[in-house]
């Protein structure tokens, strides 16, 4: 799943040199909604999910259709390797959305420390390199953060009852369809052999298998332990950037991205639960979509 889910950051770069961000998030979209179409068929169909229709269109868009645009926008003028360290700030994004929401965990001294420590890793992974960076650009990034941070607890309050894979190959299909009209009209007339394996690769690899990975490994070792890997995730993105892309190992993520990782770990450690402990929406014992949402709120970088 690192490698899986830190990967995109280089694809994305390298598809969108071809290809509108529009049309890429068409075409990943149709392609992993339809390969997790069969498993959702086996889960029980779409009709459960469909009733609400509200929520799964809000997680849709705040998850998938909206952040995947930003996210292609941003890395027209971002490397790939920073874009990358920048979602890693999802988790601090994530626990001050809980606190408002009152959905959280209580935020205790070290959660605070760990808020304050993340941000100035990212004012200094930012403020380094500012000069060379696009400002919009990195105001994108941060929506997508937000996106990334809010969506899971919506997957997590009101879909928590519902099978996982309907839920996700039924907001990949409803993000494919809301973006159709622009990705069909906007084809590219010519595409790179490198471009084209890039959206194969985030169809199929980094969307579908993705899913089916991630499901599977919090089954088996729980939405905590599967948060870890978000933690990882930024470094393959860097490390695929320099070798790869040839980008540049700035002054600013020398130094950002230790602050934001250790921030990150500090912010998203298990605190006081709030009241009432169980999210409503959520049965004790609840599915593993309630976990993923649990799990999602830190791991889900899949730009």
């Amino acid at each position: 799943m690192c490698v899986i889910w830190g990967i995109p950051y280089l694809l994305i770069r390298v598809a969108v040199r071809d290809v509108s961000p529009g049309t890429l998030v068409f075409m990943r979209t149709a392609i992993g909604g339809v390969v997790l179409l069969p498993m959702a068929v086996r889960a029980g169909g779409f009709r459960p999910v469909l009733r609400r229709w509200k929520p799964l269109v809000a997680f849709a868009a705040l998850e998938i259709a909206i952040p995947w645009l930003l996210l292609g926008n941003a890395e027209q003028h971002l490397p790939s390797s920073l874009t990358g360290l920048l979602v890693a700030a999802v988790p601090l994004v994530g626990v001050v959305a809980g606190r408002l929401t009152g959905t959280g965990d209580h935020v205790d001294a070290r959660r605070w420390a760990g808020l304050l420590l993340g941000l100035l890793g990212v004012g200094v992974l930012v403020g380094l390199d500012l000069g060379s960076l696009s400002v919009l650009a990195l105001v994108e990034v941060g929506l997508v953060a937000v996106g990334y941070a809010t969506a899971p607890m919506i997957l997590a309050t009101q879909l928590s009852d519902l099978p996982r894979f309907p839920v996700v190959s039924a907001a990949l299909l409803l993000s494919a369809v809301a973006w159709a009209p622009y990705g069909l009209t906007h084809w590219p007339r010519h595409v790179a052999a490198t471009g084209i394996a890039s959206i194969v690769v985030l169809g199929l690899v980094c969307t579908a298998l993705a899913f089916v990975l991630f499901f599977a490994l919090i089954a088996e070792i729980g939405p905590n332990r599967a948060t870890v890997i978000t933690y990882v995730n930024p470094a393959v993105a860097v490390a695929l950037g320099l070798l790869l892309l040839n980008e540049q190992f700035t002054a600013g993520m020398g130094i950002g991205f230790p602050l934001i990782l250790i921030g990150s770990v500090l912010a998203a450690s298990t605190g006081r639960p709030a009241s009432p402990a169980v999210p409503p929406g959520r049965r004790p014992g609840g599915t593993a979509v309630a976990d993923a949402g649990q799990a999602l709120s830190s791991t889900w970088p899949t730009t």
